[in-house]
């Protein structure tokens, strides 16, 4: 009778602490949602400069090559600056 006793106890905690990492996981989500829900919209030059700054750092990284961050740039251009 102790031994199910104590696999209750286990059970019940370990479900329990699921739940909690669940619940603080869906918060972190939902703040983050929120952050970027309620930030103000840039303009396309702000955007394409993030851009910018993001493939340099990915090519410093040699994550890719400056070709490939060329023609990415360009192809972000055409429908960044397109919807100004």
């Amino acid at each position: 009778m102790q031994h199910n006793a104590v696999r209750y106890v286990t059970r019940t905690t370990a479900a329990a602490a699921g739940a909690v990492a669940t619940a603080a996981t869906s918060v972190a989500a939902a703040a983050l949602a929120g952050s970027i829900i309620f930030s103000p919209v840039l303009d396309a030059s702000a955007r394409m400069d993030g851009v910018s700054e993001d493939l340099r750092r990915a090519v410093q990284l040699n994550q890719i090559t400056e070709e490939q961050a060329v023609k990415f740039q360009a192809r972000l251009a055409g429908q960044i600056l397109g919807e100004a």
